[in-house]
């Protein structure tokens, strides 16, 4: 077959698996309505699909309606979408495809279609209910529970590349703790801890989750090592990435009590290149955050702390970080001591927030914790080093797997309003 015969048979296949995406059509929730460009770069072709409560509707080319995202990728990697035989998810983290826009709408993509013969979409994004808040939640996967939790000022999308390694064996719900992302965002909420862990709870719950592994970076650690405390009948095993663990040292202390999160409620924003240089922070070698990844991460996050809903919570959740008692009656550490699922603490050597030296605090107090320090690493193990990480995870739950009885049914967790 030549080259142009190949280039249209492609084509025509391309435009049968776009037809059909009307009659795949799962539905929405009241009020939906959404608008893709989908661009076929190596075939030089645009699609408009517009998703609401009533259908889909698709055509060749554009209008001159807004696209709440852009999705790019090839001819090959769409019918491999279209057909089931790979994820978004998968091929977001292979990097043959990108999205600009609302991220969780790009995400949400590919749950509002089933795929050939009736068979259900590989992945989906959904609102959890707990209590009086939606906890928005990707899910994907087959086989024991995972829960992925993110860190301060991030989303679910900081375990993409997890969630893509660990669903060829478990099914994984990456999600967006309220205050975070696109789950909801109450101004009353505390935002410490114990609040997260009970919605935590309370999204397995809705599940009918009855025990899980947690992995959590940052804030998602701390807020992990909480519920393997309040419901260790939860939990299979902890998979703790540079955790946010009580500060030993807190010389801003009284600086930081004065400081009031209600003032996020003002509005204000921070500047783009603020937030690019914040996130490069983060990175021992910023050379290794791909830059369209970049660029979605910053966008999501100006997008989000429009909201007087996020800017309360990411300054509450981090005041509560920093002002979490470490000794004492109640202090983390103590606390600590009582943590008796299997745990393992990975830390990085060039973490400027939560530094490596912390792993000897936790020896100290939880000598039965597996810990490991990553070289030349910074504060997002998961996204600089996704497959060391994504190794050492696996090979974690695995032998938790081997050893764990399976937990009984705990009784249903009521959650925070």
């Amino acid at each position: 077959m030549s080259g142009k015969d190949s280039n249209t048979r492609r084509l025509a296949l391309v435009d049968e698996a776009f037809r059909t995406l009307p009659e795949r059509y799962l539905g929405a929730d009241p009020g939906f309505d959404a608008t893709y460009h989908i661009k076929l770069g190596d075939i030089g072709h645009t699609w408009e699909v517009r998703a609401t409560t009533h259908g889909a509707r698709v055509r060749k080319g554009l209008t001159r309606r807004e696209p709440d995202v852009v999705i790019g990728t090839d001819a090959a990697t769409w019918l491999r979408l279209r057909e089931g035989d790979l994820s978004g998810i998968d091929a977001f983290s292979q990097r043959t495809l990108y999205a600009r826009g609302n991220l969780d709408l790009a995400v949400a993509f590919e749950g509002l279609f089933r795929l050939p013969n009736g068979r259900e979409p590989l992945q989906r994004v959904h609102d959890v209910r707990v209590g009086r808040q939606r906890v928005s939640t990707l899910t994907m996967g087959a086989g024991r529970d995972v829960v992925l939790v993110h860190g301060l000022g991030a989303t679910k999308a900081s375990f993409f590349d997890t969630a893509a390694a660990l669903s060829r064996g478990y099914r994984v719900h990456a999600i967006d703790l309220p205050g975070f992302g696109s789950s909801s965002k109450p101004l009353t909420a505390p935002y410490n801890a114990s609040w997260f862990a009970e919605h935590v709870l309370g999204m397995m719950d809705a599940l009918e989750i009855d025990a899980a592994h947690l992995v959590g970076n940052s804030l998602g650690g701390r807020v992990a090592i909480e519920v393997g405390l309040r419901a260790p009948e939860r939990v299979h095993g902890l998979a703790l990435l540079c955790p946010a663990v009580a500060f030993i040292r807190r010389g801003l202390h009284p600086v930081v009590r004065l400081l009031r999160p209600e003032l996020g409620v003002l509005p204000h924003r921070f500047a783009r290149g603020t937030v690019e240089n914040q996130l490069l922070e983060l990175f021992a070698d910023p050379g290794a955050l791909d830059p369209s990844v970049a660029d979605i991460v910053v966008d999501e996050f100006q997008r989000i702390y429009g909201s007087a809903g996020a800017r309360l919570a990411f300054l509450s959740a981090a005041r509560n970080v920093y002002l979490e008692r470490p000794h004492g009656r109640g202090g983390f550490y103590p606390r600590l001591a009582e943590l008796t699922r299997p745990s393992l603490f990975v830390w990085a050597s060039h973490d400027r927030l939560i530094p490596a030296s912390f792993a000897r605090h936790v020896a100290e107090w939880l000598p039965a914790a597996e810990q490991i320090v990553v070289d030349a690493c910074g504060h997002a193990p998961q996204i600089e080093r996704p497959e060391q990480i994504n190794g050492l995870v696996q090979r974690f739950f695995a032998r938790v797997d081997a050893l764990d009885v399976p937990a009984r049914r705990a009784p249903r967790h009521a959650a925070a309003a």
